[in-house]
């Protein structure tokens, strides 16, 4: 796999990873504004919108658009381990280890690697583009 599949796809795995480790060691680290909980599906959620806003601006270079497709990455893993979790338990810090989340959460973003895999070897390589040049 290479390009921006690539990025995409390494970041989604290192962020699910870390996530899921992080809230290993520290099972009720809730981030809560006033009376709401703030799961990490709606933190997710923005910063999927925030790459993909960017990402779309015109003008953007190679790097900008990598940066993109990480920051991407990331939110897609937090959404998609989330949105099992929501799904399939009852949303307490307790039923986030159960068996239903850890696995609906590794074949979301299992399933999203796949894809990711299979888009980038479907589409052909293209060569950069070079703006025309000028007489």
């Amino acid at each position: 796999m290479e390009g921006r599949a690539a990025i995409v796809c390494r970041w989604m795995l290192a962020a699910f990873a870390l996530t899921r480790l992080s809230l290993w060691f520290r099972p009720n680290a809730d981030f809560d504004i006033g009376p709401y909980n703030i799961h990490h599906l709606f933190t997710g959620v923005l910063i999927m919108a925030a790459a993909g806003i960017a990402a779309t601006a015109s003008g953007l270079g190679t790097r900008a658009r990598d940066a993109c497709a990480a920051v991407f990455g990331i939110g897609l893993a937090l959404t998609l381990d989330e949105w099992v979790y929501l799904i399939v338990t009852d949303g307490t810090n307790a039923s986030y280890w159960t068996t239903a989340s850890v696995a609906g959460g590794v074949a979301a973003v299992g399933l999203a690697a796949a894809c990711l895999t299979a888009i980038s070897f479907r589409r052909p390589s293209l060569p950069p583009s070079h703006p025309p040049s000028r007489p």
